[in-house]
């Protein structure tokens, strides 16, 4: 018996049970690629698998629905695994163990993987019943979402007859997504040189911020570690100085870094006043942002004496330079849609090596040219410094469909079994409908899910209730589209 068993819907939550047995991190999609095949094939179903792991699995519609228009659903296979220092599960490498708490499901000192892990289990559930109505369906699993939608962007759609999408990669019930922003990462790297220092060893530590997502959560304002840290480089330069070791921070470019650091080397006689300075730059940080981040905090600490390798002056007056002057945060808000963030750019990864250092960005707009302009003024500065610019996982935007018969079904429904009006919003974060509606002319798509709190976290949590409404509601949609 699974610790799921007995949780309604039954085939909902046992296809995610064994989802959670199968580690499924971005960039390791192999084995919960196998498990859909052997799926498609235990089934009878025909499938289409790619080099990339991408998965699609086709199914005649049921009686009466024959000849309907083909529906296309899709999630994607990979989740975000990051775990508690103290945890025993690494899903990069294990099994969740899945706990069930006041109406939640969770796992145990690691990310749950709801993200989209119950899109999945949603889209198997359907596939195996035999008592769903629905039209013939086009079930599309990609991979590697999570870092840069790589598989959508890899897969051939050309097999795809459907132009209509229900996407289950959102996680807040009761909100229909039909519009998103375009984005990619961009990486400026910076050559440095490096020559030979003594004196004191010391890390300046930037900690405790909130983070976040950077297509979420941009926009409330929150401190990035890796800009503060350039801000406390720069003005401890101004009175003592020092040598720059490395400089990191950040794990992910679509996540607000909520840690960074230096290594250093610092003269022994100026040790006291750098301690000052640290002090009163994280009263100054913990000022201005102590609504945002009350737990940031900022600390310089000493190791030993001795002769290290540091970045030659002129390199890292240039790395200092580059985290001071990069721009970073919204750049601008839509003009046509209140509290929407039209622009963005996130410094999410910060990472020294012998020969450079590497600043990555995620580059967000729902506005082709000002993304573009964004990417153009990093490589601008970054040539300025000597550096170059490396653009990966660039994807289009999703724009809104004015005219869209989906949409109109969806709120229908939805005001029927919940007794009010869905939200129906833009987001500024991406999703693959972006690239699935360039590649499939005059798609009708719409993004929606159950509610799942705190994703890419080891706090996330899934609504079980949730489920099920979000499940009857799928149900009811396909019912319709006879």
């Amino acid at each position: 018996m699974g610790v799921l068993s007995g949780m309604e819907p039954a085939s909902v939550f046992r296809y995610f049970e064994e989802i959670c047995s199968i580690p499924h991190g971005s960039g390791s999609t192999g084995l919960i690629s196998d498990y859909c095949v052997r799926f498609a094939e235990g089934h009878g179903l025909r499938y289409i698998r790619d080099v990339s792991n991408n998965v699609i699995i086709f199914k005649d519609g049921t009686p009466g629905y024959e000849g309907s228009a083909p529906v296309i659903l899709q999630g994607h296979l990979d989740m975000v695994c990051e775990r508690t220092p103290d945890s025993a599960v690494d899903p990069e490498k294990d099994g969740l163990i899945l706990r069930v708490e006041d109406g939640f499901l969770s796992a145990d000192g690691t990310t749950l993987g709801g993200d989209d892990g119950i899109a999945v289990a949603f889209a198997l559930a359907i596939l195996d019943a035999d008592d769903i109505p629905h039209p013939p369906l086009e079930v599309v699993f990609t991979v590697d979402e999570e870092t840069g939608m790589l598989g959508a962007a890899a897969l051939d759609c050309s097999p795809l007859r459907a132009r209509t999408m229900l996407n289950l990669d959102s996680e807040e019930e009761g909100v229909l997504l039909v519009s998103c922003a375009g984005g990619v990462s961009a990486a400026c790297h910076l050559p440095v040189g490096r020559e030979d220092m003594s004196g004191v060893e010391a890390v300046l530590e930037v900690g405790g911020l909130t983070g976040g997502h950077s297509g979420v959560e941009i926009d409330k304002g929150r401190a990035n570690a890796n800009m503060l840290l350039g801000r406390a480089l720069n003005g401890l330069d101004r009175e003592v100085p020092y040598g720059l070791l490395s400089v990191s921070g950040g794990l992910k470019d679509n996540a607000i870094p909520r840690e960074a650091a230096a290594r250093l080397v610092i003269g022994a006689k100026d040790r006291e006043r750098a301690e000052e300075l640290a002090q009163e730059y994280g009263r100054i940080f913990g000022d201005e942002y102590r609504s945002t981040d009350p737990g940031l905090s900022l600390r310089i600490v000493f190791g030993g004496e001795g002769k290290f390798r540091a970045l030659d002056a002129g390199s890292g007056k240039r790395v200092v330079g580059a985290l001071v002057n990069f721009p970073g945060g919204v750049q601008r808000m839509s003009p046509d849609i209140p509290g929407l963030v039209q622009t963005s750019l996130n410094l999410g990864i910060l990472k020294t090596y012998d020969g450079e250092a590497v600043m990555s960005f995620s580059v967000r707009s729902s506005v082709a040219t000002e993304k573009e302009e964004v990417v153009s003024r990093l490589r601008n500065l970054t040539d300025l410094l000597g550096g170059t610019v490396e653009c990966t996982g660039d994807y289009p935007a999703w724009e809104y469909r004015r005219d869209s018969g989906l949409r109109r079904l969806m709120v229908e429904v939805f005001e029927e079994q919940y007794g009010r009006s869905p939200s129906v919003e833009a987001v500024h974060a991406g999703l693959e409908c972006g690239l699935f509606a360039g590649k499939l002319p005059g798609l009708d798509c719409v993004s929606f899910g159950p509610d799942i709190k705190d994703i890419h976290t080891v706090r996330e949590r899934m609504d079980i209730a949730s489920v099920e409404r979000t499940w009857n509601y799928v149900l009811e949609i396909l019912r319709r589209m006879k």
